[in-house]
């Protein structure tokens, strides 16, 4: 059986591979702006409203200033003062009910916006969790915490002021228009005479602008991933002394993020002050054509002081739809990159015809199997062996033989290139990983406690399990005696990833927490090299029990941990040099042989049947 080490399943996205392909972007923005109307769905309701709310205020806006024209116009030059304050309660109505439109839509669209971030938020983190290890080792984790913060960030913005606000911006932009034109449409040509110029320069920003924004999100990434490795590695940094060699990396990352943001301000900078001469210049000539029309007595005064406010109204909605547009541009750059982490599909398994397997009953056979990490650099090359339930395998050989590799596969971490792998008789791929990772529990070398208690973190593959059931577990283990110390016992809380702690007690965490999580196949993945003697010696016993009933599978450097195993592996260089048990494979005076002398030189061998060693 062969198995295709590209699992990749491509989704429709156009020109996913190239967002910035010309005569490509506007399908690629359909299809972005599409994506996220799909979060807005479910908040239907509460948009609607909003809407009708945004239609039906629009006019209050545009009402005003031809309320100001009735009253000078019809009123104050007529010495009507019964009817000015008739207009003067109207005027002041508008306004009123224009500052509660403007509080009601403000809240309806933060709350859409809100709602709507959180379900994004909340789809990705579920993405990430299905993404196997190979999508991480290609992505820094200060690039993906980006796409979680900076880029969702830029969404709520938009989600919650983007839409509905340019709605009710396109909408007041009519009723100005319409009720200029009811009042003079000489004037309303003039001010309208701007507006192609106007969209000219808001084309040619877009265009820049947009690509200014995608590269202020990629030094962005660049900058958060190098921040987050070196706050990770800051001991390594501090002693190597290379605090000033690196602050002179970080200062070229940070550098570039700075010119990419004066870019962006750069072409802002122009601009808005290009906006704000356009609109003074349509005032101007508003003002002079009055003026010429006033003196042939062909105007009045309240059409003329109408027009001056409805010039700077016009263009209010005008420089709010620019804002609004440069907060969909970062938007939109910003949704290009989540719909890529959410449309990436490599490694994800699809459910269909998978199966659950409830429990191992016979054996984990390894057939012809080859993996590389990359390319054909074969870390496994043709690797066959079976292990049997109940079984206790020791797998041994150099650093980069291939052990953590093979629990890597059997743990669908990693897809294998050519061979087959099966659980009592079913392939590999044809199981759920979730039925998978419930069957087997590994005890890493490198153990990762969360922010939290104590109690929280041995808990963390079983949290129903009860307070009884912890102690009892961290009395097999040895934990207790440690625990007990500290200031809360187990409601003691753990720094991030156990800072406080030593690599011992973060060892006997985990083999808590291993058996709590009582699984059938039990992996310990150089479990003990981070322990000293003396706590190694307490974990023995613990171990001995824990792997009474269980398949167990031993990966070890220290050959005293695996001589009790029932069978032993030798990998070298990805390939199955011996096997057999201890006694077997030190009669062969191979590889196993020359590590043993290795780890114990003192050591006179003395090969036969069941000869001791002395």
């Amino acid at each position: 059986m062969t198995i295709s080490n590209d699992s990749t399943k491509k989704s429709f996205r156009p020109q996913q591979d190239d967002t910035l392909q010309k005569g490509k972007k506007h399908s690629l923005d359909r299809y972005i702006i599409s994506r996220l109307l799909n979060y807005i769905k479910p908040y239907k309701t509460l948009v609607a409203a909003a809407i009708v709310i945004t239609i039906a205020g629009s006019f209050l806006g545009p009402l005003r200033p031809y309320l100001t024209k009735i009253a000078i116009d019809d009123y104050i030059a007529q010495g009507n003062l019964k009817g000015l304050t008739i207009v003067s309660i109207f005027l002041a109505g508008a306004i009123l009910l224009d500052g509660v439109k403007q509080f009601i839509t403000t809240w309806m669209t933060q709350i859409i916006g809100q709602k709507a971030v959180y379900d994004i938020r909340m789809d990705i983190f579920r993405q990430l969790q299905k993404l196997p290890a190979r999508f991480y080792d290609r992505n820094p984790i200060g690039r993906l915490i980006t796409r979680t913060t900076s880029d969702v960030e830029s969404l709520n913005e938009m989600l919650s002021s983007g839409i509905i606000t340019i709605l009710g911006d396109l909408l007041q932009l009519f009723f100005i228009v319409v009720l200029m034109a009811w009042i003079d449409w000489q004037l309303t040509l003039i001010v309208l005479s701007i507006l192609p110029l106007m969209i000219y320069a808001t084309a040619a920003f877009k265009n820049r602008v947009r690509i200014a924004f995608q590269d202020v999100l990629t030094h962005l990434a660049r900058l958060n991933t190098f921040f987050q490795e070196h706050l990770t590695g800051m001991t390594i940094v501090q002693l190597f002394n290379r605090e000033e060699r690196e602050s002179r990396k970080y200062a070229a990352i940070n550098a570039d993020h700075r010119n990419a943001n004066i870019r962006t301000v750069f072409y802002f900078s122009i601009y808005y002050p290009l906006i704000e001469v356009l609109s003074s210049a349509a005032a101007g000539l508003v003002i002079w054509y009055s003026g010429v029309r006033l003196l042939k007595a062909d105007l009045t005064i309240g059409v003329v002081i109408s027009f001056v406010q409805y010039i700077w109204l016009f263009f209010r909605p005008l420089q709010h739809l620019s804002d609004r547009f440069n907060v969909i541009q970062t938007a939109i750059a910003s949704s290009d990159r989540i719909i890529r982490l959410l449309d990436e599909q490599e490694g994800i398994e699809d459910p269909a015809g998978k199966q659950d397997i409830e429990s191992f009953k016979e054996s984990i056979e390894f057939k012809n199997v080859w993996f590389a990490y990359e390319g054909e650099n074969w870390v496994l090359k043709d690797i066959s062996f079976t292990i049997r339930h109940g079984e206790k395998i020791a797998i041994v050989g150099a650093t980069g033989s291939g052990k953590t590799t093979l629990i890597n596969i059997l743990s669908r971490l990693y897809p294998f290139a050519k061979g087959s792998v099966t659980i009592d008789g079913v392939g590999l791929q044809e199981i759920t990983e979730h039925s998978i990772r419930k069957l087997i529990g590994v005890v890493m070398q490198d153990v990762f406690l969360f922010s939290g208690t104590i109690r929280e973190n041995l808990a963390f593959g079983n949290p129903d399990v009860s307070d009884e059931a912890i102690r009892e577990a961290a009395r097999i283990v040895g934990a207790d005696r440690f625990i007990d110390q500290l200031p809360g016992g187990y409601e003691y809380r753990v720094l991030e990833n156990g800072t406080g702690l030593s690599s011992g007690q973060k060892q006997l965490i985990a083999f808590v927490r291993a058996l709590l999580y009582n699984p059938e196949i039990l992996v310990l993945d150089e479990a003990t090299s981070s322990v000293d003697t003396e706590t190694e010696t307490l974990i023995d016993a613990a171990t001995a029990r824990l792997m009474s009933e269980r398949t167990s599978i031993i990966i070890a450097h220290r050959l005293s941990t695996v001589q009790k195993a029932d069978r032993i592996i030798v990998l070298h260089k990805g390939i199955i040099r011996e096997c057999g048990n201890h006694q077997e494979l030190l009669a062969k005076r191979g590889l196993y042989y020359k590590l043993y002398l290795l780890q114990h030189p003192e050591q006179s061998i003395h090969i036969g049947s069941g000869s001791p060693l002395s």
